[in-house]
Order: C-alpha cells, then structure tokens, then sequence
C-alpha cells in the first residue's frame, strides 16, 4: 500500500504538469480550432530560459526561492513574445486556409524551435540547480518534497484563476463569443485578433510556467525535453475532452496518475517482460479505450457550427 500511494502522489504531481500544457492546447483549439504542436517547445524554451537566468544569478547570493521566481517571469516574458511572434507570423496568414496547412506549420514550427534551441544552448543536457529545500516530507510511509507540493499548489492556483478569467471577466467572454463566431463578435465590437493573441500569450505563460517546474522537479534541461510532455499534454487535453479547461485538467490528471501506477507496476504485471520505461502503453491504451467509449472525450464540450 505504501508503493501504491506513492505513485498516487507521483501520478498526481505529473498529472498536474501535464494539465499545465493540456490548458494551452485546450484553450488555442477552443478558440480557432488549431492545434499548436509547437507548444511543448515552448515548454522547453520556457525551462531553458529559466535554466540561463539561474546560471547567471547563481553567485548573487539571493535566497533560491527568489531566484526560481526571477527565473520564473523571465521565461513567462520570454514565452508570451515567443508564442505572439508564432501566432501573429506562422498561423495568422493562414487562418483562412484548409485544415491541412496550419497543421504542417505547426509542426514545422516545432523543429524549427528544437533546432534554434540546440544552437543557442547546444545538444547536451544540462543539470537545472536545486533551489529549493530537498528533505521529503513524509506523508506516514509515502514521501513528498517541497517541489511537488509547489507543483500542485501552482497548478489549483493557475486553474482557478484561468477559470475565472474566462467565466468572469470582459476578455474571457470576449473569448467565449469568438469561439462562438468570431464574425459576429467583430460585429459586436470584439476584436477577434486581439483575443486569440492574448489565448496564445496565456497559454506560452502557462507553458513556461510548467516548464520551469518540470526542471525544478526533474532537474535537467536540454533542446528536446519539450516533445514528450507536449504530446502527453496533447493527449491529456484530448482525453478529458479538448475544448473544455476543467477536461484538460482531469484529462492530465488521469494520465498522470495511469502513467505513475504503470510505471509502478508494469513489471510485476507482466512477469518482468516490460520494465517502468514502457509505461506510455498505459497511458495510450487508456486514451484508445476512453475515446472509443466517448469520441469527445470525458468532458468533451459541444463546438458550435461557425457561420
């Protein structure tokens, strides 16, 4: 039992991460319909970013608390202009083209990214320094640390505040009636551009942001980091129903937690056969199984016909 909730924690802290990313897939797509592969590259130069900031300051004497804040709005700076830049030059020009084009950009976008990152920062990983206290907490068997605590923390903070920004506020229901139809809102006075710069500038906060604690938490950075949990987050978000910020969410959750418990007991399952580094198949087979019951996902929302 005590493994067992062990990889309870660490599925939720991963899960959490995952969701993350998932809400800047989930809130680009509810808005235009696109899916922005390059996104977990953002991630990466979010981590890098941050990993330079700290190098630079490690001899200041600040607390390191301070220093993973400094770090932090550096690369939240640094990801909003990055991801408004994508936006307004790769996928603005193509809003009005077939489905087929912004998705080939996309991914275009997305080596390109991994390949300027490799040559600013070079291909070798890099250790990302311990900035916050490393004793466990322990939970009565089962242990904590203080980066996962933050992790989680960050996460329920990011998500009640993302949620009120969309339900309570003139931007967010300035995002809700371009999802709805970007065309009457111009008529109503929404500036349909305006809105979706500002989706993907939140959305590159929201990736910096959880990119700078997947290196706190995992403690290494390099040009390629960002393409696995980009695409788990991608999965998340189609999994809890991509459209829908709390099914991104429950989405990263879930995956987190299949992928944890898998890793945790895929060996024992399987007779030594498959070892913890197989325990993507959880996580697929998981989506495979919940989209052949429910195609929308968990929390799959309607999408409006556009006019």
């Amino acid at each position: 039992m005590e493994t067992f909730f062990q990889q309870i924690i660490n599925g939720l802290v991963l899960g959490a991460m995952y969701a993350l990313v998932a809400l800047g897939y989930t809130m680009v797509y509810g808005i235009i319909n696109l899916i922005n592969f390059a996104h977990g590259e953002v991630l990466m130069v979010g981590a890098l970013v941050s990993w330079t900031v700290v190098t630079a300051l490690a001899d200041s004497g600040l607390p390191g608390w301070v220093l993973l804040l400094i770090s932090l709005l550096c690369a939240i700076v640094v990801c909003a202009v990055l991801n408004f830049a994508i936006e307004k030059l790769a996928y603005r020009p193509l809003r009005s083209a077939p489905r087929l084009a912004p998705l080939i950009t996309a991914m275009g976008m997305s080596l390109l990214l991994q390949t300027l990152a490799m040559i600013i920062w070079k291909p070798n990983p890099k250790p990302y320094p311990l900035l916050l206290p490393t004793d466990p907490i322990n939970l009565g068997g089962p242990v904590i640390s203080v980066t996962q605590c933050l992790i989680l923390g960050v996460t329920a903070v990011v998500l009640a505040a993302l949620m009120y920004l969309v339900n309570r506020t003139k931007l967010g229901r300035a995002m809700r009636a371009t999802a709805e139809n970007p065309r009457v809102a111009a008529l109503m006075g929404v500036r349909p551009d305006m809105v979706i710069s500002a989706t993907f500038v939140i959305g590159a906060a929201l990736a910096a942001v959880a990119g700078v604690m997947w290196a706190a938490n995992y403690g290494t950075v390099q040009h390629s980091m960002g393409f696995l949990p980009g695409l788990k987050a991608f999965t998340a978000a189609v999994l809890g129903g991509i459209g829908n910020l709390a099914g991104a969410v429950v989405g990263g959750v879930l995956l987190g937690l299949v992928e944890a418990l898998g890793a945790g007991y895929l060996g024992a399952l399987t007779g030594g056969v498959l070892g913890s580094q197989y325990a993507d198949i959880f996580a697929f087979a998981a989506l495979i199984l919940v989209l052949t019951l429910r195609p929308a996902g968990l929390l799959g929302e309607r999408v409006a016909d556009r006019a």
